[in-house]
């Protein structure tokens, strides 16, 4: 028995093992920490263009129904979150293999599920913006005269945002003008496909939130950007509280000296007139 339980725990490893050189062998190398570095900048990669797109896309689903809103930014809208979605899978299958693999160390799975976290955290925030812009397409139709639009007091287009979502330097506009009515229904769909992928996600890998670390401060990458900024305002703000107080101080020396001789005066004629 002792030498089946040892055979069973050595097949084990064994295939722990081959897991992870079968992922290392995929990506052209036969390190496994050297692949599992490739994996994790890879991630981060998707992450970050991840959060660019998802930031666009916020930025275009606040001015449905403002003086801003017209059929090409119903067509942005719809290739900008297309695109987040097509950065969403690829990133979602990389993480999973990655936290699914059981040979990899608890240090290096602790940075990925921060990296699961973060994304979960931008997926849920495009299902949001998602049933906004859904809400807001249902309140404000392109096609009907007599909607009218929010005055937001923004002007201009957002075909530069949806430009840098989608990485190319002047969008294409190919959608048919009836867009508005037809694209609700397809972002009603979409809708539905990231709930079950943010659902599969949990079932796949139960990474709950509250168990993760943060590796700085809030904050902290607002503080390193601006610090050098925030110094030098700071010597500013100092040095013209500095002057401020000097001529509050002369102003007030001025004053004085004036009530002062005002008295001697009125001294002086009382003294005579007495």
């Amino acid at each position: 028995m002792t030498t089946i339980n040892s055979s069973r725990e050595a097949a084990a490893k064994q295939a722990q093992a081959v897991g992870f050189s079968n992922l290392c062998v995929a990506k052209g190398t036969s390190n496994p920490a050297a692949g599992l570095l490739e994996e994790e900048e890879e991630c981060k990669a998707l992450l970050d263009a991840l959060n660019k797109v998802t930031a666009c896309y916020r930025h275009m689903v606040l001015t449905i129904g403002g003086t801003s809103d017209s059929q090409n930014l119903r067509e942005e809208l719809k290739k900008t979150r297309q695109k987040a979605q097509e950065l969403a899978v690829a990133n979602r299958n990389k993480l999973t293999a990655v936290l699914k693999d059981k040979s990899v160390s608890k240090e290096d799975k602790a940075e990925f599920e921060r990296l699961w976290v973060i994304f979960s955290t931008c997926l849920e925030i495009l299902e949001i913006d998602m049933r906004r812009a859904l809400e807001l397409g249902h309140e404000f139709p392109l096609n009907v005269p007599k909607k009218h639009l929010i005055q937001t007091g923004m002007s201009g287009g957002t075909s530069g945002v949806a430009a840098r979502a989608m990485s190319v330097q002047n969008m294409k506009y190919e959608a048919e003008h009836n867009i508005d009515v037809v694209d609700l229904k397809d972002l009603e769909n979409e809708i539905n496909q990231v709930g079950e992928m943010m659902y599969e996600m949990e079932m796949k890998v139960n990474v709950p939130q509250w168990t993760v670390e943060a590796k700085q401060d809030p904050g902290a990458e607002l503080k390193s950007t601006m610090s050098v900024g925030a110094s030098s305002i700071g010597m500013i703000s100092v040095e013209e509280n500095k002057s401020f107080c000097d001529i509050s101080k002369v102003l007030a020396g001025i004053i004085f000296s004036a009530v002062l001789i005002i008295a001697i005066v009125l001294a002086v004629c009382v003294v005579k007139l007495s």
